[in-house]
């Protein structure tokens, strides 16, 4: 059977490079990625404050169910007529979402939200360092990175495993990356993130049956869970696949830089963290690094 593929007028070349895209499409999906980031970065905040009651993967399993409940009836996704080249990506992803989750909100748990987040970024400048074609390219990845290693300045980590679970999730958001590039491609609207959330609620079930017959998932908790679902993963989930059709992986890992930033941010608002000035340093290397990597998209 073929695959069915979706005709965009919009879809970036194959080459990678969105200054033939047009400005319009790439303000979107510039404007696309920030309220994507913002809101992920809010959530997690918000689910931060239920792992005291039911745990990091608790979190993660009401944020998958969250997902599902939402996705799933919104868009209506036609799985049997789903053909294998379909599916196969769509389970991919379903695996990479509930993965993804369930190591970062492990990390941040160990290691806090600032190094589990930067720790995860590495992902997406895998990405992006990956399909450089430039030396302005290579340079503002470069920047960005350094200008993460700035906001957090880790030391010698004593918690390996935390470390560890940090690294898993950058090679997680890696893969979400490609994955929604491809499913993107083959499925229309937002049925790909549909299906996927249906995966990723499954295989959280377990862990959400087990905390409701505890009679743990109640009360404030279950509150911040459901909000860390809604801001942390349905928004994201649709708004990085309409961005990934507007821009290629390789900028849209640079712009992910902006993660570690709104997560600062999140942190001094939501959590109480106060900002120190290599923070602000920080941030405004990678502010820099995204803005120059803008202005090199726009003009080639």
């Amino acid at each position: 059977m073929t695959v069915r593929t979706v005709e965009r007028d919009d879809v970036t070349p194959s080459d990678g490079r969105v200054a033939d895209v047009g400005r319009g499409p790439l303000v979107r999906g510039i404007v696309t990625m920030t309220a994507s980031a913002a809101s992920n970065q809010v959530g997690a905040a918000l689910g931060a404050h239920a792992f005291g009651a039911i745990g990091p993967a608790g979190v993660v399993a009401v944020r998958q169910l969250v997902a599902a409940a939402v996705l799933l009836p919104t868009v209506r996704p036609d799985l049997r007529r789903f053909t294998w080249a379909q599916w196969w990506p769509t389970l991919l992803l379903g695996v990479v979402f509930a993965a993804m989750n369930l190591s970062l909100y492990s990390a941040v748990d160990r290691i806090g939200l600032g190094l589990a987040v930067t720790l995860e970024f590495l992902g997406p400048l895998a990405v992006a360092l990956a399909g450089s074609r430039t030396r302005r390219d290579l340079l503002c990845a470069l920047g960005a990175c350094v200008g993460v290693y700035v906001l957090v300045l880790p030391g010698p980590a004593s918690d390996l495993i935390g470390v560890a679970l940090g690294l898993l999730a950058a090679a997680c958001w890696a893969s979400y990356i490609l994955l929604n590039r491809l499913v993107g491609a083959r499925l229309p609207g937002l049925q790909a993130p549909a299906a996927a959330s249906l995966v990723s609620a499954l295989l959280a079930l377990p862990v959400a049956v087990a905390l409701l017959a505890q009679g743990r998932l109640a009360g404030t908790a279950l509150l911040f869970a459901v909000a860390a679902g809604v801001l942390a993963s349905v928004v994201p989930y649709a708004a990085d696949l309409v961005a990934l059709r507007t821009v290629p992986p390789r900028f849209f890992g640079v712009f992910m830089s902006i993660h570690p930033v709104l997560a600062a941010l999140a942190g001094l608002v939501l959590l109480g963290q106060v900002l120190r000035p290599h923070e602000w340093i920080g941030i405004a290397m990678v502010v820099t690094a995204n803005a120059v990597a803008v202005r090199s998209a726009t003009t080639g």
